[in-house]
């Protein structure tokens, strides 16, 4: 009985590899497509219609009016000793807007009132990659120095 099921298999395989044997991907030069020729363009062709302009979007509240609040929250903070209120304050204030040297700036001065100096430089550092104003960039190089 055994002897029957590995010759069904063998038989099995070779049949396999027989038809196998038989197929080819290779196309033949008949089988070959025809190759395509453009039509030349019409002598007068027409000007391209302008792209559709998108709707205007509405104004937009800036920004700034988002996170400012915040900022003067935590600048009382740092102003009674709530230092940790005042960085979280700043730190949600950055979620809104974190590209603003503004709030670098506000951290900066927060890490060095609590006298985490090296914190504040390396926030300072991070933020003159944002300081909108000369002002600022000088204010965010003090820590840095």
């Amino acid at each position: 009985m055994t002897k029957r099921r590995v010759s069904a298999r063998v038989a099995t395989v070779v049949m396999v590899l027989a038809m196998a044997g038989c197929s080819s991907m290779e196309t033949r030069d008949d089988d070959a497509a025809a190759p395509v020729v453009k039509a030349p363009p019409p002598a007068s062709t027409p000007a391209p219609a302008k792209p559709p302009q998108p709707p205007a979007r509405p104004p937009q509240p800036s920004v700034s009016s988002a996170w400012l609040p915040l900022v003067r929250k935590a600048e009382q903070a740092t102003a009674r000793g709530d230092y940790e209120q005042a960085l979280a304050l700043l730190e949600r204030a950055q979620r809104i807007d974190p590209e603003s040297g503004e709030i670098y700036l506000q951290l900066a001065r927060t890490h060095q009132a609590r006298g985490d100096a090296a914190q504040a430089r390396a926030t300072a550092e991070r933020g003159m990659l944002y300081c909108g104003s000369s002002a600022q960039c000088a204010a965010l190089r003090t820590f840095t120095q």
